[in-house]
């Protein structure tokens, strides 16, 4: 496993299991079972998902040492900026995994309000000076929400989780998070599939011949490469272990390069600027 240290000196393995639209109950339960077996140790949840609780569970039933897992979740609903409303919400996220802290909390989405986001900051700020939760950031955040919170936070944002892919490479905004000594983890690495197109899949699948693996694998390999964490989602015994092994695939600056001339600057997720999921 390769790891990354978070400026608050935590440290978190730089690939693991998203979880977004794994459904709730057995399914999310079996697959992260499945995951722990092949050797992930980090795994990405969120309130919006639905499947803390099977992911906290299976979890548990897997034995293995609390130090060696690493769970990121979220929340979403700001609710104006209401405090003790988005207090609650942590505390059920806590409460649903059941694992005794929570190593990374974010801000799922962030308000078109600044003052909102604020607030819902200093709430996760909160929870991390009590050690419930062992790091804090933000996801979907761009350049303007980074820096405004960034300026009137007690405590630095560790993460940044946005959509990046060879589609978007978020070059600009990636740069911007190392000057402030904040990471970034990418979801979505492969832009629902649309990496498997001509004419990107071209490019990667002629880079893909060269190291002897998929084209799924030399997108993880890029994102590692440029220092991202990456959180590729899969619920297939098969594609969990295909995707691990792209830890052993070491991309050449060359290769980098070429994949990196991919970008369209092409969202295919919702527009954090424009996003519905904070009331």
């Amino acid at each position: 496993m390769r790891f990354i240290t978070l400026n608050n000196g935590v440290r978190m393995p730089q690939f693991g299991l998203g979880t977004y639209k794994v459904e709730a109950g057995e399914s999310a339960y079996e697959t992260v079972l499945a995951a722990l077996k092949v050797g992930y140790r980090m795994f990405d949840t969120a309130k919006m998902y639905h499947n803390e609780s099977d992911i906290g569970r299976a979890i548990r039933d897997s034995k293995i040492d609390r130090s060696e897992i690493f769970v990121t979740s979220k929340i979403y609903k700001l609710y104006h900026g209401d405090q003790a409303k988005i207090e609650k919400d942590i505390l059920d996220s806590l409460e649903k995994i059941n694992l005794g802290y929570i190593d990374l909390m974010l801000i799922h989405w962030p308000s078109p309000d600044p003052e909102i986001n604020l607030k819902a900051w200093q709430v996760l700020e909160k929870f991390y000076e009590k050690g419930l939760i062992k790091a804090i950031g933000v996801s979907n955040f761009r350049i303007h929400h980074i820096d405004y919170l960034v300026k009137y936070a007690k405590i630095k944002p560790a993460m940044n989780q946005v959509e990046c892919h060879p589609l978007l490479s978020q070059e600009p905004l990636l740069n911007h998070l190392k000057k402030l000594n904040i990471n970034m983890t990418s979801y979505g690495p492969f832009a629902k599939g649309r990496v498997f197109e001509e004419p990107t899949s071209e490019v990667l699948t002629e880079i893909a011949k060269k190291y002897d693996a998929t084209i799924s694998q030399i997108i993880i390999a890029w994102g590692l490469k440029r220092g991202i964490v990456m959180i590729p989602k899969t619920v297939h015994e098969e594609r969990l272990i295909e995707n691990f092994n792209a830890l052993n695939i070491e991309l050449s600056d060359e290769d980098l390069i070429k994949i990196n001339a991919l970008n369209r600057g092409q969202n295919v997720y919702t527009d954090p600027d424009n996003n519905p999921f904070t009331e």
